[in-house]
């Protein structure tokens, strides 16, 4: 038994004790009934508002598994000590002291992360993930074929694309097009991927976007620090964050503008309405009392904040 647990039972037995003489001399004690501890409850419920929107699964849990690529600064990454830091694990912390529960990332490619939440690996992927439509309707953006169920979005944020050079060596690259000829490495399955297959389609003269795709953005960006290629994409707040940071400084440097500004979706699978629509009440309830606003400010991306939490805005 723990020092913890003998103080509970210490106090209880004085109650209990208390409770004995005050039947004994006829007293009527209103304290003397049933000694849970309720106020604890009471307690908890004030810090977490919003529990009761929760499956009482999960409530019952106490964790959502969140699929995650944690290779992906600053939006999630291990920091120097292998802890999960960005902006969207600081979101999930927010979120969950709404909800009463812990949110739990785990890693995994970006292109696995809708197939572990369809087979109820995750209860949801949140991983700078683009809300669209093909993805809502579980729909290839490459083939247009079906290839599973679709998700249900939680918008939580708005990023475009970026294109990156290494530093001092853009050859001319301002934008998609002057990328014919040329080669560009970029992260497997993202915006950025289909964005480069499109845009070779458009080339001409037989000069195509020659184009490598990695498990991860960390990958991309050491093929184009060694040479290995013309020029990079991913979502901007990720390239703005390579350019700070990567060499000091030193590596890269965006060319041109971004493009297709669309909202990064905490995912769901279709048919859990009722966690989707507690992780949405969580989100407009951390915008409105600033911790939303505090978290994009200390990563840097206030231009990308949203002011409410739609539910599938893509396009």
């Amino acid at each position: 038994m723990t020092a913890s647990t003998t103080r509970r039972t210490t106090a209880k037995s004085r109650i209990a004790a208390v409770c004995a003489i005050a039947v004994a001399g006829t007293l009527l004690l209103t304290a003397c009934g049933d000694q849970t501890d309720k106020g604890s409850k009471s307690s908890d419920a004030a810090k977490a508002p919003l529990a009761d929107l929760l499956p009482k699964a999960i409530q019952e849990k106490g964790t959502i598994r969140v699929g995650s690529d944690i290779a992906y600064p600053p939006v999630e990454f291990k920091d120097k000590s292998g802890k999960t830091v960005g902006i969207d694990p600081d979101l999930g912390e927010a979120l969950g002291k709404q909800l009463g529960v812990t949110f739990e990332f785990e890693n995994g490619t970006f292109d696995t992360l809708l197939t572990g939440l369809r087979s109820k690996r995750y209860d949801l992927a949140m991983s700078s993930m683009t809300d669209t439509k093909d993805r809502q309707n579980g729909v290839d953006s490459a083939t247009g074929k079906k290839v599973g169920e679709g998700v249900d979005f939680v918008d939580y944020f708005t990023a475009g694309v970026s294109i990156y050079t290494k530093k001092g060596d853009d050859q001319g690259i301002k934008t998609w097009a002057d990328l014919c000829g040329k080669k560009i490495v970029v992260q497997r399955g993202t915006v950025s991927h289909d964005l480069a297959k499109s845009e070779s389609k458009k080339c001409t003269g037989g000069r195509t976007i020659a184009m490598e795709a990695f498990d991860n953005d960390l990958e991309a960006q050491t093929r184009l620090r060694g040479g290995g290629a013309d020029a990079g994409s991913s979502d901007f707040p990720v390239a703005a964050y390579a350019v700070k940071t990567s060499g000091g400084g030193n590596d890269f440097q965006i060319v041109g503008e971004q493009v297709q500004a669309a909202p990064y979706g905490i995912a769901v699978a279709k048919g859990n309405d009722q966690l989707t629509k507690a992780v949405q009440a969580a989100l407009d309830a951390i915008i409105k009392n600033g911790e939303y606003g505090k978290i994009v400010a200390k990563w840097g991306v206030e231009a990308g904040a949203v002011t409410e939490a739609k539910l599938n805005g893509g396009s």
